[in-house]
């Protein structure tokens, strides 16, 4: 094939550091389109940015240019320093050193675009530690609870 052809869609999460409520509902739309604007600047156009008050989803296309970790790393790195202009409460604003990714089938991306746009309703019974904790057993993925958290 002369050509390289991919659509990966990947459902990325990550919290706040140690989980601190801090997204409030006056910046969390705004965050959103930000972070959705530096996956399009990365070239893996999002889907759906959405989340709660200590953490994030993101359900995008992933370039076939850029690693995982990079693209968390920008993302990470950028919206931090956007939301330290956001108020005198949010100088000290860090994200957790971490995240989790896991790929998404294209015939459960509307399931997983729904999941994102339902946070608020979801995080009304199911905390962010036990939303991943679900997420990782349902991906097979190994963990160790005291490397999960910071």
């Amino acid at each position: 094939m002369p050509q390289s052809l991919a659509r990966i869609l990947l459902h990325i999460t990550f919290s706040t550091k140690n989980r601190e409520p801090c997204l409030t509902p006056d910046i969390q739309a705004e965050l959103y389109r930000y972070i959705a604007g530096t996956l399009k600047e990365l070239n893996c156009p999002a889907i759906v940015v959405g989340g709660y008050a200590d953490h994030v989803h993101l359900l995008f296309v992933l370039s076939r240019n850029i690693p995982v970790s990079k693209l968390v790393e920008e993302v990470k790195k950028s919206s931090s320093k956007w939301i330290k202009t956001k108020g005198p409460f949010l100088l000290n604003f860090h994200w957790q050193n971490g995240y989790s990714a896991f790929s998404v089938s294209q015939s459960n991306e509307d399931v997983v675009r729904k999941y994102i746009e339902g946070q608020v309703e979801h995080h009304r019974k199911v905390t962010f530690q036990e939303e991943l904790r679900g997420f990782l057993e349902k991906h097979k993925v190994a963990f160790d609870e005291k490397y999960v958290w910071d």
